[in-house]
């Protein structure tokens, strides 16, 4: 009995040959190296991107506030729900993150620009300084009491005018919708009281 378990049980692992597959590494790694040094070669001139401009333009946030619209699987990318960047063919889903895409880096270089920026010299500057010293005093009136009281009345009467105006079209709409009925119709569902005419005592 004791004779069966002192035989060595043959091992069940695969065994592998460290030497043939350090020489096959060898030679991968020697490959990989010869391939870089081609393409380096290759690829020496590097890529010179403008430096960070301001925006000449309106970033427009407000335009599809409030508005309904109807997406299926079908709708083009710039046509879905929330902002489409057509530099990047994103779509960023508030305009937080918008705001963040279109002032990133990515954006940036696909534009053509790097986020490096001009440095301004002094003479820049004080030029800057005058042209915003100047928007100020243009911007500054002398307001009256008795104007800015004018004013502040002609605003209300404005107000109170269109909302006059609000209710008129509402009332309107309202008498339309009621007049499109069908006299029969309404007769037999018992609405014909509700049409604006006079009672008959």
């Amino acid at each position: 009995m004791s004779g069966v378990y002192d035989a060595p049980v043959p091992d069940h692992r695969r065994k592998w040959d460290k030497e043939v597959y350090e020489k096959l590494a060898q030679e991968r790694l020697k490959e990989l190296e010869d391939d870089s040094s081609e393409s380096e070669e290759e690829h020496t001139i590097p890529v010179k991107r403008e430096l960070l401009k301001p925006r000449d333009y309106k970033v427009d946030l407000d335009s599809k506030l409030g508005k309904s619209q109807v997406i299926t699987k079908t709708t083009p990318a710039s046509q879905q729900g929330g902002y489409y960047c057509n530099v990047c063919d994103c779509v960023v889903k508030d305009s937080i993150n918008f705001l963040d895409h279109i002032n990133g880096k990515k954006h940036q270089r696909n534009l053509g620009m790097s986020m490096k920026i001009e440095r301004s010299s002094l003479d820049q500057v004080k030029a800057r300084f005058e042209l915003n010293k100047k928007k100020k005093e243009e911007k500054k009136k002398d307001y009256d009491f008795e104007e800015r009281v004018k004013e502040l009345q002609e605003e209300e009467e404005k107000q109170k005018a269109y909302k006059k105006e609000k209710r008129k079209d509402r009332k309107r709409k309202a008498n339309d919708s009621i007049d499109d009925i069908d006299p029969d119709m309404s007769a037999v569902m018992g609405f014909s009281g509700f049409g604006g005419s006079s009672k008959n005592n």
